[in-house]
């Protein structure tokens, strides 16, 4: 399990694909570092840097980036043949992989917000962006790591979740918000550091739990498609 970890995390970084885990961050601190200098109020720039970039931008499209990424390439290309061929069960294979994509999706995602929230406010604002931060990247990434396992174009369709439920109907249509993984986020970091910059939409006790059956419940079926594959690389 922790050769496959070593494997997919040496192949993510060899990318070109790492490189594009850099601008977003780099904007989100140089934005509100920028803010600082001017002199503006937080209450002015802190809901549009904080959540409308860092949390409804950043934290997913870095998630879908490494989420779709330790697994989808080596599906498109084949490569998983190589992986399927060791005696390694299938569950081991999903959990290494989601265990790298976790780790470089919250640390890349929490360390911009965590100093982001510090120039907005407070280190515990910014300590909470960071925590919420990190669930999200557990969310996002099992949820990110399934859909490369159910279609050939997992980013478009990440990228649709993202644009179109979170960050069109998740605004207004209150429903959708229980199952949007930024309401999520939002909840646990207004939980921690409660201040006007966040407004949380989704109750705590709701947050843990979706959190929870999401995370599992696309790990679940994540594992139960890679075993549907055959040697050849193809679903059966």
């Amino acid at each position: 399990m922790s050769t496959v970890a070593y494997i997919t995390a040496r192949g993510l970084f060899g990318r070109r694909r790492a490189l594009l885990l850099l601008p977003l961050p780099l904007l989100l601190v140089g934005l509100a570092a920028l803010c600082v200098a001017y002199d503006v109020n937080p209450r002015n720039w802190g809901p549009t840097v904080l959540v409308g970039l860092g949390l409804a931008v950043v934290l997913p499209v870095i998630a879908l980036i490494v989420g779709t990424g330790v697994l989808g390439s080596e599906v498109d290309d084949g490569t998983i043949v190589h992986i399927l061929t060791k005696p390694l069960p299938r569950r081991d294979i999903i959990l290494a992989k989601l265990g790298v994509a976790v780790g470089v999706s919250a640390v890349t995602a929490a360390v911009p917000l965590f100093i982001a929230g510090w120039l907005a406010d407070s280190p515990k604002l910014g300590l909470a962006l960071a925590a919420g931060a990190a669930v999200g990247a557990v969310a996002y990434s099992a949820f990110f790591l399934l859909l490369s396992l159910l279609t050939r174009r997992p980013v478009l369709l990440g990228l649709v979740y993202i644009l179109v439920w979170e960050g069109l109907l998740g605004r207004f249509v209150s429903g959708t918000r229980v199952l949007s993984i930024e309401q999520y986020v939002i909840a646990i970091a207004d939980r921690i550091a409660p201040t006007d910059l966040l407004v949380g939409q989704v109750g705590l006790p709701v947050t843990i739990v979706m959190a929870a059956i999401v995370t599992v419940g696309c790990t679940l079926f994540a594992v139960d498609r890679l075993r549907s594959f055959s040697m050849a690389g193809e679903t059966s």
